[in-house]
């Protein structure tokens, strides 16, 4: 992405306000507000200001677009909002603004994933942490079925599974498949042996057959 040069002189355009939110350039977004730009404009794929600066972790951005009227509960095209791009770039202190600013910690996007889901796929234990404590939904479900400890346990995510079940997350709720969180441990672990016990067939067929070829 190519970034545009920021021109004291002339009127800030909404590419540069874009850019300037992913980049944390302060002053370029100052400029577009004052000038009367809308704080809620949005790309192709319903993404604002707001969403690009919870991504990249940019604290006075977000608190100034807000102060200035962004909308903190904001759905881009797939519905997630900023609480859920917070919780893809990782920084709990972003996620901690984004809820002093009103931000909803239970909202779903159109997979009915919820920033607890997100945190919890992109590995982020810090941030799971975080919305435990302050009391997020910790058994909701996606489109699947699957709750926050559903993907733990898929993504081998050891930390975050052991703050989910601490917290009180049910290890008996099934998703639509019917399979509960430990269920895919089992299954996970008949895999891995399948696997391995087809492996030792075949070395043992191969084995057999130098045998008889010398």
């Amino acid at each position: 992405q190519i970034e545009t040069i920021f021109d004291s002189k002339g009127p800030t355009d909404t590419a540069e306000f874009m850019s300037a939110a992913s980049r944390g350039r302060l002053n370029v977004i100052d400029k577009y507000l004052a000038d009367g730009g809308n704080p809620n404009v949005h790309d192709e794929l319903r993404r604002t200001a707001l969403h690009r600066a919870s991504l990249e972790g940019h604290t006075e951005v977000i608190q100034t677009l807000v102060e200035k009227g962004a909308d903190v509960n904001f759905k881009d095209q797939l519905g997630s909002r900023a609480m859920h791009w917070a919780c893809r770039g990782g920084s709990p202190d972003i996620v901690k603004t984004l809820r002093s600013l009103g931000a909803d910690l239970n909202a779903r996007d159109k997979l009915y994933s919820t920033p607890l889901h997100v945190a919890t796929r992109t590995g982020h234990a810090a941030i799971v942490e975080y919305l435990l404590s302050c009391g997020a939904k910790i058994d909701s479900r996606d489109r699947e079925g699957d709750t926050a400890l559903h993907d733990a346990v898929r993504l081998n995510r050891y930390k975050i599974a052991e703050l989910l079940l601490a917290a009180g997350a049910d290890r008996n709720i099934k998703n639509h498949e019917g399979v509960t969180a430990v269920e895919q441990v089992k299954e996970w672990q008949f895999c891995v042996m399948d696997t391995l016990q087809r492996m030792e067939n075949l070395r043992e067929v191969a084995t057999e057959r130098i045998s008889r070829e010398e």
